[in-house]
């Protein structure tokens, strides 16, 4: 029997309690940077290695040989008579989970069976954000209620991966629409990630307008920003290294809605959590929607499959209408 969990917390505390098995710990952040999906997995391991190197300070070629190391295990599933995934609910957990499915979707499984641990609420845990914080014997008592995955599930999830991977984001817009009840929360990962696309009234994406709200209301370290962000937007399931990664591309900018940073990469915890910034006057006035952040600076930003590059983006959240608009 093999595990997936979403990362090296949730990992490490299964494999201290008594959930039979082997644990494998799925080290990727795909709810940031680049996914195209018209590229082979060698070529997609190469892209997601460089992403990983140049946001988090990842070695290269440790990178994607991890990377690849994945990529192996999922090419011998067959090995294992059952597959469990532990994914949260949230859009990071949502789209880790698409993207396994997809794989599944397109694999020889033989005679394995797959199964599925996603959850949005714990026992006694207030404001559940992941399986990270629970015990070994709070883990241990999902594994009994864990799911088969079924033939529909797999199916929407490559869906769901096509669409998030593609160029452009018609099919994200299409799957609102549609019904998506098999994966519960799917549609509200989706509808949080389309999102984060540029604002007609600002040029930022929610994930930045947030941050530029409470750091103008006084959230200027980010040892206080960041735990601010987690309790206001918990359906995102960012990390201290994502939030940090949008607020510096704001701090960077031409035209920049903060000042500081401290000069401070997202490969330290600790010096994250000791720098601190601060709205700038033109900060001020993209929250106040005088001003366009993407129409001043341009952009050249990753969601998904989606480039978004140039003067201008061509896709634009409106807030007021709940819906992803393109600009032709």
């Amino acid at each position: 029997m093999l595990h997936i969990h979403n990362g090296d917390s949730a990992a490490g505390t299964a494999m201290k309690s008594d959930i039979p098995g082997e644990h494998l710990a799925w080290r990727e952040a795909l709810v940031c940077g680049p996914t195209p999906g018209n590229l082979s997995i060698d070529e997609f391991c190469q892209l997601r290695a460089q992403h990983l190197a140049d946001a988090y300070g990842a070695n290269l070629e440790r990178a994607e040989r991890e990377l690849r190391a994945q990529e192996e295990t999922l090419a011998r599933l067959s090995d294992h008579e059952e597959v469990v995934l532990w994914f949260e609910h949230d859009l990071f957990g949502q789209v880790q989970l698409m993207y396994l499915l997809h794989r599944f979707a397109q694999s020889e499984l033989g005679k394995t069976r797959l199964s599925l641990i996603c959850i949005n609420e714990f026992p006694d845990v207030s404001g559940f954000r992941g399986f990270g914080e629970l015990n070994e014997d709070q883990l241990a008592t999902l594994f009994p209620q864990r799911q088969e995955i079924t033939q529909p599930q797999l199916d929407l999830g490559s869906k769901a991966w096509q669409a998030y991977s593609a160029a452009q984001a018609a099919g994200l817009i299409a799957l609102l629409d549609s019904d998506t009840s098999v994966l519960p929360f799917l549609k509200g990962a989706i509808s949080k990630h389309l999102q984060r696309f540029p604002s007609t009234k600002n040029g930022l994406g929610r994930i930045e307008s947030v941050g530029l709200e409470l750091i103008a209301k006084g959230h200027s370290s980010f040892r206080s920003l960041f735990p601010a962000f987690a309790r206001r937007e918990p359906e995102y399931g960012y990390g201290d290294a994502q939030l940090f990664l949008e607020l510096k591309r704001l701090a960077e900018a031409p035209a920049p809605a903060l000042s500081g940073g401290n000069n401070q990469t997202a490969t330290d915890p600790a010096q994250m959590l000791l720098s601190s910034f601060e709205i700038t006057e033109f900060g001020k006035a993209v929250l106040a929607g005088e001003e366009d952040f993407v129409r001043r600076n341009g952009i050249d930003h990753w969601l998904g499959g989606v480039h978004l590059v140039g003067s201008e983006a061509p896709w634009r959240w409106d807030e007021q209408a709940q819906e992803l608009l393109v600009r032709l």
